[in-house]
């Protein structure tokens, strides 16, 4: 049996990052948001032996699609798997790629194993324990997030967004990009009562990653923002025409990733079949 989900991106409209806790982790406050820019996982299920390949190079051996079936199979009998995934989400941007992959593998072995045995609860915990952003892709569409990134409330899908997103050469580390910010003032944010776009990051973002944001409001943004922390930035625009001359302006220019996109709903982002 072969079954497929659709693995968007995120971007993050607000970030606000607390300080350290006595566990050394960060609590936040964000509001993500689901994206069309997307990877597809494709999964054989009962496989002869269980492989796991990618269009992209340079796939870790040890990633959050096998930290996922590890964890899953403390819960569940899993035969082997042959997982694909065609990747078209850049690694090290913030976008959630990798977190995303693991909760689409997750929503297809519940689909599988039944509610029954990878309840909803058994779901979000091994979701936590994979990554930070994984819950949020067992939800979608639009969501604010609280803690570590783990308590979701999700919100009414928004009229959709017409966005840009650009990324500079140089990725950049999660843990290097707190390191910095722990570095630099700042008052830990409440979520905005409004439609707001804020990100900490932004402080300590690379001159690569903030040039972009400025290129996307030269050539039209309404607003731009990092993602996550970075090093991909996003553009909104008033349509998907005037996103993509934006975006051919920027291929233009040479920023070597460029890609529209819009918002999902929470359906569309949850899509499998």
């Amino acid at each position: 049996m072969i079954l497929k989900a659709r693995c968007p991106a995120k971007i993050n409209l607000f970030l606000s990052v607390g300080p350290p806790d006595a566990s050394g982790m960060h609590p936040l406050r964000t509001v993500f948001q689901a994206i069309s820019l997307s990877d597809d996982l494709t999964v054989e299920w009962g496989a002869d032996h269980e492989t796991i390949t990618c269009n992209w190079d340079g796939l870790p051996e040890q990633n959050t699609l096998t930290k996922t079936l590890r964890l899953a199979r403390e819960l569940a009998e899993i035969p082997p798997l042959k997982i694909h995934i065609e990747k078209r989400i850049p690694a090290e941007s913030g976008l959630g790629g990798g977190s995303s992959n693991a909760a689409a593998l997750l929503r297809i072995l519940q689909r599988k194993c039944t509610k029954e045995v990878l309840a909803d609860h058994f779901l979000h915990e091994t979701a936590s324990a994979v990554g930070a952003d994984v819950p949020f892709f067992l939800v979608g569409g639009t969501a604010l997030a609280e803690g570590y990134g783990e308590i979701l409330t999700p919100e009414p899908n928004r009229d959709k967004l017409n966005l840009v997103i650009a990324r500079p050469t140089q990725g950049t580390s999660t843990a290097e990009a707190y390191r910095a910010l722990d570095s630099a003032e700042r008052d830990w944010r409440e979520f905005p009562d409004s439609f707001e776009i804020y990100n900490d990051f932004e402080r300590t973002a690379s001159c690569a990653s903030i040039e972009w944001m400025e290129r996307l409001q030269v050539h039209g943004a309404t607003d731009a923002g990092l993602s996550g922390s970075g090093s991909a930035v996003f553009g909104i625009f008033d349509s998907p025409e005037a996103a993509e001359s934006a975006a051919s302006k920027l291929k233009a220019e040479g920023c070597p990733f460029v890609e529209t996109a819009h918002s999902l709903t929470r359906e569309e982002s949850l899509w499998t079949s």
